[in-house]
């Protein structure tokens, strides 16, 4: 029969039977619990959409699945070494390895907790906002930079690093890198102005020089855009910004400006008519706010009407097909009125030349007139 007090006083490595047993139930539990907790909650996000919990169990189901296996092991490791006797060589690397892997997670855990908070923050009503949708990309690079930043420096405080010093080195070094890659931050802070400024966002069309498109995507360098021909345009944020941007999606009316010219010689009651004749035209077609008609001027070759109106949309299409129904109509009131379109003229002289001689100065058999090329 076994002699148990002998069998619980041998030791191994420093340890005896219940320390080994302790920390080796430990790390079995510690490993099979929390992988089987994580599967459990990946199991149940995949029968039901995670969007339709409660913000807090939602954030909670978020965190875990953002574990890590490393840090599961660690965690588990780290645990049964507690339970045991350990070098102290061992014990520094097993301590100095869960101190990292821990505030690793916990950089994960914060970003995750980040884009949380951002997607939260992006619907607005229940909407999408495009605005904040756009600049997410911008938003997530500051946030990893920022986070990560922390977590370094705590993690090498915690490893007994001074980080007084590695600040003050880490301060003087940023503004040599900053010198050397200038261009990069300059983007890089463009973004930002973009991200808090928003002067347009995805979807916005956009005209800037000429340059004119819809943008598709704002990132961290560059924001891009969809011609109307059909190419990609690729613009960095710091030229973007400098330039004047004409943003046509944040236009809720268009206003018109036409010119209606009738040849020089048209009885003045005619032209007394035509102002009213247009603004009846105008206020006739839906989605419009007519502004003024007037005979401004005498042209070159015609007695110039200016007409403004607005059209109460931001839509080209809708702008065009009211226009042209607005010229059908001038055209058919101006015939039924008898009113002549001007066109422009030059005057040719053409004068015959006697044979063998000059043509005296001024002189002049026929001039005609013909319509301008």
């Amino acid at each position: 029969m076994p002699d148990w007090t002998t069998l619980l006083e041998y030791e191994f490595l420093g340890n005896g039977p219940i320390a080994w047993l302790a920390a080796a139930a430990l790390f079995l539990v510690t490993l099979i619990v929390l992988p089987v907790v994580k599967s459990f909650v990946a199991s149940r996000t995949r029968k039901r959409d995670i969007t339709l919990l409660p913000d807090g169990l939602e954030l909670a189901a978020l965190l875990i699945l953002r574990t890590s296996r490393w840090f599961i092991w660690v965690v588990a490791i780290w645990a049964a070494s507690s339970m045991l006797v350990v070098p102290g060589r061992v014990e520094r690397v097993i301590t100095g390895a869960f101190i990292i892997t821990f505030w690793l997670q916990v950089g994960l855990w914060a970003i995750t907790a980040v884009r949380f908070w951002l997607d939260r923050r992006s619907l607005s009503g229940g909407k999408p906002d495009p605005q904040l949708r756009g600049s997410l990309d911008v938003l997530m690079f500051v946030a990893y930079i920022i986070v990560f930043s922390i977590v370094a420096l705590l993690a090498l405080d915690n490893l007994g690093v001074n980080i007084t010093a590695l600040v003050a080195g880490l301060g003087i070094g940023g503004i040599a890198i900053a010198l050397a890659v200038q261009t990069v931050l300059g983007d890089l802070f463009a973004s930002l102005s973009i991200t808090l400024d928003k002067p347009f966002e995805v979807g916005d069309f956009l005209i800037l020089g000429d340059v004119l498109g819809t943008v598709e995507r704002i990132g961290i360098k560059s924001t891009r855009l969809r011609s109307l021909s059909g190419e990609q345009i690729i613009i960095s944020n710091g030229d973007l910004l400098s330039s004047r941007l004409h943003n046509y999606k944040r236009m809720y009316e268009r206003r018109v400006v036409f010119q209606t010219r009738v040849v020089l010689g048209t009885p003045i009651e005619k032209v007394r008519q035509i102002p009213a004749v247009i603004r009846g035209i105008v206020e006739s077609q839906a989605k419009t706010r007519f502004d003024r008609s007037h005979f401004m001027n005498y042209g070159d070759y015609s007695l110039d009407v200016e007409t403004v109106y607005f059209v109460l949309s931001s839509d080209f299409n809708l702008y065009a097909d009211i226009q042209q129904q607005i010229n059908l109509g001038i055209y058919a009131a101006f015939a039924e009125h008898g009113i002549e379109f001007a066109l422009p003229a030059r005057t040719s002289i053409v004068r015959s030349v006697p044979p063998g001689g000059s043509v005296p100065t001024g002189a002049s058999d026929a001039a005609t007139a013909a319509p301008a090329e």
